[in-house]
């Protein structure tokens, strides 16, 4: 329990830097996109790579299923799913687990079928992709160019409108 507090606690100290993290790290500018690792199960589609993706824009969403705040971006996410896949753009959600029940498949697969999730959705039970990103946030969203470079990051609820302006303008790229 020390544990799971200790790291609600360093979220919240991070995310009250995040935006200023966000911004330094697009200031950078593009990264490579690290593949998706130790993906446990895959929901709602075949396991899916990010080289199978090149051509497309990829929105990458960690999220976990008790998360308020990620409840809270769920429809955002599943709307942009749903406006935007057919124009090149996948959508993948890496569920990481906050707490031990939520490892469980079956747990995932009643919280995708209640908040009405279609689009894929890696298990990320260990980790990995999140260790990969070097991600520290519930939720955080990641744009992935055409060429399979991360472009843009927001973590933490809001900033809806400036990530579909985003998501829009990298969609008008050529691929």
């Amino acid at each position: 329990m020390f544990a799971s507090l200790k790291k609600i606690a360093l979220g919240a100290l991070f995310a009250v830097s995040a935006a200023a993290a966000g911004s330094a790290q697009a200031a950078a500018g593009p990264v490579p996109a690290p593949e998706f690792a130790g993906i446990e199960n895959w929901l709602n589609s075949p396991p899916l790579t990010l080289a199978s993706q090149r051509g497309k824009v990829v929105l990458v969403d960690f999220w976990t299923y008790t998360c308020i705040n990620c409840i809270r971006t769920l429809p955002y996410v599943a709307a942009w799913h749903k406006k935007y896949k057919d124009q090149g753009l996948t959508v993948v959600g890496v569920h990481t687990p906050e707490f031990p029940f939520e490892r469980s498949t079956p747990n995932v697969q009643k919280a995708l079928e209640r908040f009405g999730i279609a689009y894929p959705v890696a298990q990320d039970n260990r980790y990995a992709t999140w260790d990969a990103y070097r991600n520290r946030y519930w939720p955080a969203v990641y744009l992935i160019d055409k060429q399979g470079r991360i472009v843009y990051r927001h973590f933490g609820e809001g900033n809806y409108a400036e990530t579909e302006a985003e998501i829009q303008r990298l969609l008008a790229q050529p691929g």
